[in-house]
């Protein structure tokens, strides 16, 4: 059982964290370099964003409850590590859930206050002021989330495998 749970806990993690990093270092820059205008990639980036969040949410609660496991049949000397994932993990899901929830809602409404195309809207729009603002805090969260998860994948790395038995 130990090895199954240690095993949904990677790949949860790698899934969500392995997102992030697909999704800022691949999917965004091409898609604003490729498609003719920076409205269609936002709306392929925006929709492409909410259900990273989505796959984030349920990977990260998957990581938390594996890892709550974990913790409970961890040697004391091994439960710091477990502790500062879950730590870690929830920063990472509380989040996402913000972005999810409120910052890309709000950068939408600005998107329709400004008639759908942000970009054509003159700098001093408030909407367009208030977007802006909006999607530089969502590439900070969304970095920090990114960071955060890389952590517990280096914490997850110098876990020590339980010691085999000989049948």
């Amino acid at each position: 059982m130990p090895t199954l749970i240690r095993t949904l806990r990677l790949l949860a993690i790698v899934l969500w964290v392995g997102g992030i990093a697909f999704f800022a270092f691949v999917l965004a820059p091409v898609a604003f370099h490729l498609l003719p205008s920076a409205h269609e990639a936002g709306i392929v980036v925006g929709g492409t964003l909410r259900m990273l969040h989505l796959i984030g949410l349920v990977c990260g609660f998957l990581f938390i409850a594996g890892t709550v496991v974990l913790f409970r049949q961890a040697a004391p000397n091994l439960k710091g590590r477990h502790e500062a994932q879950i730590l870690l993990a929830a920063i990472m899901l509380a989040a996402t859930a913000y972005l999810q929830a409120n910052v890309l809602p709000a950068m939408e409404r600005d998107r329709t206050l400004t008639g759908g195309v942000i970009e054509t809207v003159p700098l001093t729009n408030p909407a367009r002021i208030h977007f802006e603002r909006l999607h530089k805090r969502s590439e900070q969260v969304e970095g920090a989330i990114f960071l955060c998860g890389l952590a517990v994948v280096l914490l997850m790395a110098r876990e020590s495998l339980p010691p085999q038995t000989i049948r």
